[in-house]
């Protein structure tokens, strides 16, 4: 291989320009929210599944609750803001937005009302059966009544609020996702019907257990306990009626952002006007009445079309408070994190050096299947200790309430070393979270930055430099997930460990851009986005086409969380057309849709959604026998390729090469559980073999051969 193609990264890409194939049809493009509700439909199908554990099938219906509550403060809610400003386009399939709005509205509440049956037709009566009841007040005891009263006096009723709407009292503003109860009641002394609007706790526990009397786990729901006590809220009225209800609003954060505003200032000032967004969608129990209801509508201005009328109890995010009970026999099996072999103690007992480990070779780690407490939180930890270490730079997007990685920097700063911190505060929902933090950094004598104005940093960067015998050496991180210990355990994600010189020159350049004025225009290992990751990729799929078109090897595998990115779709498509195999994983959104004649006959693609959250993202091509493997943080949407700071590493390492084939081998493979994508852009699920055995389940499986690898000879690729 000559050095121009070895090199073939760099700024070569800057001249590929990509385009749709106007050839082909507009139906080519599966809609993007459709494809991300049929993904919210298989976490639903878990939730659904006899044969998952039964507290973990609760779980899946709260994820779908808190999935689908997400969809419609940002999806939804930005869709509808472009069609009422006359800035919504087709979508590329050529729908007008308008009937693309009907349609997800629709199918959502198709599948509200599926998930409530879910709820109270399988997963409540069978947490019955194992003794975990979720129980109305007319099934309690005379003795936990009073338990109740007692509870309800003490604990409940002094924060509770009643809010009259009379001409005195106009009606009151519903927060977003709260959880309400209208209130009709009799006031003997006017001789008229009054409404009042009752706002349920979110400080309170929403399933309130009840004392165990004869072993069972018993809870009975927040509203229920506080309806029955109403009275004492409104003496000496007559409680006619009562329902509940719950808005969502639009909480999509935009920033309207210039070269000398205060990127902070402006955030927060947004997040104060994001609590007070319209509404977009109004759940009721299906038990109101049609005087309740119109009086809902009309104060909130809903439409019938973003009306979903439900059976009870609404909120079904609420299940994730039975995560405190007890029952392992009703959870998955508990996987312990291996540390990764090339960290671990030595075979005397001595506690590894984690840069002596990088320096003889780049480590690539996996969570949750090994520790990110004895890997990269270990690193940045040592790093902060360490007095031959001089700087360390990191970005953040999201991260833990307590993290530990951000104690680390601040000791280091204390301690005197140079500490850079990039930190993302137009993170989505953790905007709040990361200003704090910032400051706290800013305090300790970090050097913070707070983005680039125009862009979300989303790169996972990590580089520490340290004094090496007279010289410098630096040592890097680049992975697909947040440096959050937390979402380590349950997010699936890769990182790389590396001391190469190449990587290190890139990523010194990507933090000098970040932070300073420089525009980088060349980069060796790594693809970055915007600049050239879009053309990168393009690049490299093209060369697949050709190559097959050449009859030589060919072959492109491609794991992300979405696909939606249409011009790289039809580059797909078109190496797809000249023969070339492809392989896509997808968690999420697909648009592209496979197995279609004539188009995308070679394209098949699978989806895999269990105890753990698919988020790593990989990129691999055949490259004429000589497999290119990148990861990184960026997926096939076009935020993440013009509008973002993304970057990919290319491995090197051929342990690293063979394991990420072999995860692909078990992804793709007949005899795994996983979701199969059809032409018609419907999934459909394969779990069982013909005689009706379960399929392998891939978090499983890989947990047992990562618990299986050797200790790395101790040699750098």
């Amino acid at each position: 291989m000559t050095q121009e193609m070895q090199d073939i990264e760099t700024e070569e890409f800057e001249e590929v320009e990509g385009a749709l194939d106007d050839s082909l049809p507009l139906s080519r493009f599966i809609d993007r929210e459709l494809s991300w509700l049929a993904f919210n439909q298989r976490v639903l199908e878990l939730g659904e599944d006899p044969s998952v554990p039964l507290l973990e099938r609760a779980n899946f219906l709260a994820i779908f609750a808190s999935n689908l509550d997400e969809f419609f403060m940002v999806r939804v809610a930005g869709l509808k803001r472009r069609i009422m400003t006359g800035l919504a386009v087709p979508t590329p399939a050529g729908v007008p937005a308008e009937d693309s709005l009907a349609a997800i509205q629709h199918r959502a509440r198709e599948l509200q009302v599926r998930h409530a049956n879910a709820f109270n037709e399988l997963v409540r009566p069978a947490l019955a059966d194992e003794g975990v009841h979720i129980v109305s007040w007319d099934e309690l005891s005379e003795g936990e009544r009073e338990h109740l009263h007692e509870v309800f006096s003490e604990l409940i009723f002094p924060v509770l609020m009643p809010l009259a709407v009379d001409p005195a009292h106009p009606f009151p503003y519903i927060s977003g996702l709260s959880l309400n109860l209208s209130i009709r009641v009799y006031n003997p002394l006017s001789d008229k019907k009054e409404f009042a609007r009752l706002k349920v706790p979110t400080g309170l526990q929403r399933f309130y257990p009840l004392p165990s009397e004869s072993g069972a786990t018993r809870f009975i729901l927040l509203e229920d306990l506080i309806t029955h006590h109403l009275d004492h809220l409104f003496p000496g009225m007559t409680i006619l009626d009562h329902h509940v209800f719950r808005v969502t609003r639009n909480e999509d954060v935009v920033i309207e952002e210039d070269e000398t505003e205060n990127l902070l200032q402006a955030l927060e000032q947004e997040l104060l006007r994001r609590r007070f967004g319209p509404p977009i969608r109004l759940e009721v129990s299906e038990d109101m009445d049609a005087e309740t209801l119109e009086l809902l509508m009309t104060e909130l201005d809903i439409t019938q079309s973003e009306l979903t009328v439900l059976p009870g109890p609404l909120d079904l995010a609420g299940l994730f408070g039975l995560g405190k009970v007890k029952r392992p026999d009703l959870r998955y099996a508990t996987h312990v994190p291996v540390t990764a072999a090339a960290f671990r103690p030595t075979d005397a007992g001595e506690q590894p050096d984690i840069f002596g480990a990088i320096a003889q070779r780049d480590v690539l780690v996996h969570h949750p299947y090994e520790s990110f407490s004895t890997s990269v939180q270990a690193f940045i930890e040592q790093a902060a200790k360490d007095p031959h270490v001089l700087a360390i730079k990191q970005t953040l997007y999201r991260t833990s309430g307590d993290s530990p990685i951000v104690q680390a920097l601040i000791k280091a700063a204390e301690q005197g070393k140079q500490v850079l911190a990039l930190v993302e505060i137009k993170a989505r929902f953790d905007e709040q979270n990361n200003i704090e933090w910032g400051r706290k950094l800013e305090k300790a004598g970090v050097h913070v930055v707070y983005g680039l104005v125009g862009l979300k940093t989303h790169c996972k960067l990590l580089q520490v430099i340290r004094q090496e015998d007279g010289r410098l050496a630096t040592y890097n991180h680049i992975g697909t997930g947040n440096y959050n210990p937390k979402t380590s355990r349950i997010y699936e994600d890769l990182g790389l460990f590396t001391r190469d010189e190449d990587v290190s020159r890139d990523i010194t350049r990507l933090f000098n851009q970040l932070s300073g004025y420089a525009i980088e225009k060349k980069f060796t290992r790594l693809l970055v986005a915007p600049l050239h990751l879009r053309n990168g990729l393009l690049r490299l799929i093209d060369g697949e086409r050709q190559a097959a078109l050449e009859g030589r090897e060919s072959g492109i595998r491609i794991k992300v969380n979405s696909m939606v990115d249409e011009v790289i779709i039809d580059a797909l498509y078109a190496a797809s057309r000249a023969g070339v195999p492809i392989d896509i994983w997808v968690r999420g959104i697909c648009g592209l849709r496979p197995g279609v004649e004539g188009m995308s006959e070679s394209i098949r693609v699978r989806s895999v959604v269990g105890r753990y959250l698919e988020h790593s993202r990989l990129f691999s091509f055949v490259n004429g026998g000589r497999t290119r493997v990148y990861l990184g943080s960026a997926d096939m949407m076009h935020r993440n390729l013009d509008r973002r700071v993304e970057a990919l590493v290319r491995l090197k390492d051929e342990q690293h090469l063979e394991e990420i084939a072999a995860m692909f081998d078990l992804a793709m493979s007949d005899g795994t559980a996983t979701w199969h994508l059809g032409p018609d852009a419907e999934w459909t699920r394969h779990s069982t073999d013909a005689e009706g055995g379960p399929l392998v389940d891939l978090h499983d499986e890989m947990m047992r051969r990562v618990a299986r690898r050797p200790r790395p000879s101790l040699r750098r690729s």
